[in-house]
């Protein structure tokens, strides 16, 4: 009889604590609040990292810009996705082999990830396709925050990122990590004052605190949550590997199918929300996608094409 009345108060307990977190936490004060966040500067409507698609997608609207950092063999941080520059500019290098000045501008035809069926064609001019410097961003858009994907466990480039947010005056407007727990956990030991991603294996964790009724009652050192929705898995991710038609293999689909039964609950969100804590979906190309983020609870949705999301915001979800 005691184990049921102790159950039970656990349970009452934490139930109490998930809806009113504040109780126990206190909320984060995160200084800004993003709706429209522009992948790669908006790779759908700009060469993507580029300060060109930078200033497009602040001039549409953005209100965050999130991005990629890679580091030179001499020791500048660069805006890039990819270590081998060889899908982005057809050569075969990678940027830790290569001085700055010696990067290869990227190719006129960029294939944007989150859109298989698409490129991106813009100018041949060189200014628009070259590589940019992490600190030419935050000079040209100081009060504009910045989401930074570290893209390689170097203890050297999270601590020139870390550097340039301070010497920019940026750690309350930036918010850094990776999916990598090692990657992520060494952002926050080298700088814990830059808003923080949740990794992956945080994510994880995160599920079986709530299924388990802790969630309430641990403290969280990150500020933002990016997930994708199950369906942009299924429909870009598995096509990209198998063809137009491709046969999904059954486990894949029970990962997918699994996470979104357990991940996509607005209750979680509206927790997190209330800790303070806010929820981005990645990457979103299409109206019915910007609206199923929406309807679940997202704080903000990240897109290649900022155009098509400031329509659908401005159209349809009230600030």
């Amino acid at each position: 009889m005691l184990w049921y009345t102790l159950l039970g108060g656990y349970v009452l307990t934490s139930m109490i604590l998930f809806r009113y977190p504040t109780i126990l936490h206190k909320k984060k004060k995160v200084k800004f609040a993003c709706q429209h966040i522009s992948h790669r500067g908006g790779a759908g409507e700009g060469y993507e990292n580029t300060m060109n698609a930078f200033r497009r997608a602040v001039a549409v609207g953005t209100e965050m810009l999130e991005l990629d950092c890679q580091l030179t063999k001499d020791g500048q941080v660069v805006v890039s996705h990819d270590q081998n520059l060889l899908r982005a500019t057809g050569t075969n290098k990678n940027i830790s082999e290569l001085n700055y000045k010696d990067l290869p501008l990227l190719k006129p035809r960029l294939p944007i990830d989150f859109d298989p069926d698409a490129e991106y064609v813009g100018s041949e001019k060189e200014e628009e396709r070259r590589i940019a410097l992490l600190k030419e961003v935050f000079q040209a858009f100081p009060n504009v925050p910045i989401n930074i994907d570290i893209k390689i466990n170097d203890d050297q480039l999270i601590s020139k990122v870390s550097d340039l947010i301070k010497q920019y005056n940026r750690e309350e407007y930036t918010v850094w990590g990776n999916f990598s727990d090692e990657i992520t956990q060494k952002c926050y030991k080298t700088n814990p004052n830059v808003n923080l991603l949740f990794s992956m294996q945080r994510v994880t964790l995160l599920i079986f605190l709530m299924y388990t009724g802790l969630l309430p009652f641990v403290p969280l050192k990150e500020t933002h949550l990016e997930i994708f929705l199950p369906s942009i898995y299924l429909r870009y991710f598995l096509r990209r590997k198998g063809g137009p038609n491709p046969t999904f293999l059954p486990l894949e689909k029970l990962v997918v199918r699994t996470i979104n039964v357990l991940l996509m609950r607005p209750c979680l969100f509206n927790h997190l929300k209330a800790r303070g804590i806010h929820v981005y979906f990645w990457v979103l190309n299409k109206e019915e996608e910007y609206k199923k983020a929406f309807d679940l609870g997202a704080t903000g949705v990240m897109t290649d094409y900022p155009t098509k999301l400031k329509v659908f915001l401005t159209n349809h979800v009230k600030e």
